[in-house]
């Protein structure tokens, strides 16, 4: 991935979280994926075809989930059905605005969701895999791309 493509990702989800809350969301270092990075309670995988191929994937804790989708929705209560749906609108909002950069051939999925940390679970994405580090409030999370 070029530099101005990873740049593209950051402003992405900076401009989401910012949208929809008003409370700005920071980005960490972009670093590659090894195997200490985490995954959280609930994880959206896009895949990605057309001119580039690959997947993106977003994943949070519940408690980030609870409180963002208290912005989209007004509700505290959430159950795991409605957060499924959020970190799905989550992963496929952030990856669907990305086709201004990489173009209409940027093809993406519906997103698959897991709940869980999902170390048994290996998501299988073309190395290198670029890891966004994300702190929205006093939650953190992240965005995995991995893009050929």
């Amino acid at each position: 991935m070029k530099e101005e493509e990873i740049k593209g990702f950051i402003h992405t989800v900076t401009s989401y979280f910012n949208q929809i809350t008003e409370i700005p969301a920071i980005m960490g270092l972009p670093y590659i994926k090894d195997n200490k990075t985490v995954t959280y309670d609930f994880t959206g995988v896009i895949g990605i075809s057309g001119n580039r191929k690959g997947a993106v994937y977003f994943t949070a804790s519940k408690q980030l989930l609870l409180d963002f989708g208290h912005f989209i929705l007004g509700d505290d209560q959430l159950d795991d059905d409605a957060l499924y749906d959020l970190i799905g609108e989550m992963v496929n909002t952030i990856t669907g605005n990305m086709r201004e950069l990489f173009g209409s051939t940027f093809t993406i999925s519906v997103p698959i969701i897991m709940k869980g940390t999902i170390e048994d679970i290996v998501i299988q994405l073309k190395p290198p895999v670029f890891i966004i580090p994300i702190k929205w409030k006093e939650h953190t999370c992240h965005l995995g791309i991995g893009l050929e």
